[in-house]
């Protein structure tokens, strides 16, 4: 079983489990959570793997899946990357798994994310650097990057300002200053045969991520977190123009629903032709498919 790619009418390249079958869950976890549902004005849905397959598939959609491991960085128990793996492998018409590794957890996280290649098929990887509390560039999370582009996979980064402690005393604890993608262009020069994929419309350093991908071809642009009706102009023309293969669909579920973004989507004045890029060919690319 595998996904149907003439079927399908979308690809969303970023969405969370946020709820374990196997274990409870932690409560920083829902914390973070509420605090994000209020900041994000929607109601607050933690949703299984398989809750996900289950509406994606209804949507006639694909989606990547992944949690976000901060163990280290934050301090609260993760989901376990098996769990989402195994769901995804028994929803493979559906759901591609990515990994998320702690990159503090240094030659631990590697022998893990070797493990997960190996014997539970994840076609890529999560970075979080505002809630793992670290720079993209920082080489302590290079030998990661080593295996990723061993297997020319792609990473997900988390880039710009963040839901996930908006709002709580301190932010969290969390700092901002860890996702501004310009430190993607350090990690994007050093790994050409990673595919890099910087997360949402990157306020306040938006124009930092369109320079950072126009100028390296193994980066590209998720749309997620944001609707598309606030993104910022600079967005908009550049991906009408000169980046129209580099821009991909992602919603950020369940803190925002394909359903809300495609709905906003529409009234943007994205090119027709860019749409289908946006929505299915490009990341039919940038994931191997």
């Amino acid at each position: 079983m595998t996904i149907d790619l003439d079927a399908i009418v979308a690809i969303d390249v970023h969405t969370h489990a946020e709820a374990s079958v196997d274990q409870p869950q932690d409560p920083l976890t829902g914390e973070l959570l509420a605090a994000a549902a209020k900041y994000f004005a929607a109601e607050p849905q933690q949703p299984t793997a398989q809750a996900v397959a289950d509406y994606y598939r209804a949507r006639k959609m694909a989606a990547v899946i992944f949690t976000v491991d901060d163990e280290a960085g934050l301090g609260r128990r993760r989901i376990p990357n098996e769990e989402v793996a195994a769901v995804a492998a028994a929803n493979a018409d559906v759901l591609i798994p990515f990994a998320s590794i702690d990159p503090h957890k240094g030659k631990l996280g590697v022998r893990e994310a070797r493990r997960l290649l190996r014997d539970h098929g994840v076609k890529g990887f999560k970075f979080h650097p505002t809630t793992q509390g670290f720079f993209p560039n920082d080489r302590l999370a290079y030998p990661l990057y080593e295996v990723i582009a061993e297997h020319k996979l792609p990473a997900i980064f988390h880039s710009g300002h963040s839901g996930i402690g908006t709002g709580m005393p301190g932010g969290g604890g969390l700092r901002l200053k860890y996702s501004n993608p310009i430190h993607l262009d350090d990690v994007a020069a050093d790994f050409p045969d990673m595919t890099i994929i910087i997360a949402h419309p990157s306020w306040p350093w938006q124009d930092e991520a369109l320079s950072v991908c126009l100028h390296k071809p193994n980066v590209y642009i998720d749309l997620s977190g944001w609707s598309p009706k606030y993104f910022p102009p600079q967005l908009v023309q550049h991906a009408n123009g000169r980046l129209k293969h580099k821009m991909l669909f992602g919603s950020d579920f369940p803190l925002i629903t394909p359903d809300r973004w495609i709905e906003d989507f529409n009234e943007v004045a994205f090119k027709p032709e860019v749409r289908q890029l946006i929505l299915k060919q490009n990341a039919i690319v940038a994931l191997g498919l």
